[in-house]
């Protein structure tokens, strides 16, 4: 049985004290008229059913601590702020999306200059090894590079096992001072890499 003898306020203050008729004649006068605000804005129609739906939900289970003065002005104002809410939330989650994009591209970006840094510093280090002696450069670049062990290089070569490890330890003594020298830290922390 609909009130609408009833204004507003006398409604909202019967939905105050649990009247589940009196809720639904506030219902029936205002649900069309929230739902056509909200569709005019969104231009969907599940949306808009949701936001409706949401108000009358959050009317109901909050009829005792609310306070409402004019029924029309509050629903058009919830009508609104879920408008805004659900809007703020789509941007943010276009502009997360958008995030994860970047940061994909960035990675991308990101892994194509290491690339070049790995060649440039591939490219330094050769040239600082080839400043060593012959036999020097070739026995760290059997220990390093090619990760053969001391006594493999000591066979392959025809020489000590001591000749290896010496041989060794000036090329590391050597690519150390150079690359401090020329402040190339990543030089200095790749040779490290490879001990």
């Amino acid at each position: 049985m609909l009130l609408s003898k009833k204004d507003d306020i006398d409604l909202w203050n019967a939905v105050r004290n649990d009247d589940l008729s009196a809720f639904n004649e506030l219902f029936a006068r205002y649900w069309d008229r929230l739902y056509k605000v909200a569709f005019q804005r969104l231009q969907d129609e599940n949306t808009s059913l949701e936001i409706v739906h949401d108000i009358f939900l959050s009317l109901w289970t909050r009829r005792e601590t609310l306070v409402i003065n004019k029924v029309p002005n509050f629903l058009l104002t919830s009508v609104r702020y879920q408008l805004y809410s659900r809007q703020k939330a789509a941007k943010l989650s276009i502009a997360y999306k958008a995030d994860l994009f970047d940061t994909s591209e960035f990675a991308e970006q990101n892994a194509g200059e290491m690339r070049i840094q790995n060649i440039e510093l591939q490219k330094q280090l050769d040239e600082y090894l080839h400043k060593l002696p012959e036999r020097c450069q070739e026995i760290f670049l059997l220990s390093r590079m090619h990760h053969l062990s001391n006594l493999e290089i000591a066979e392959r070569l025809g020489v000590s096992k001591k000749t290896v490890e010496n041989n060794i330890a000036i090329a590391l003594k050597y690519l150390r001072l150079t690359f401090q020298k020329t402040g190339s830290l990543m030089l200095l922390l790749l040779l490290h890499a490879i001990k």
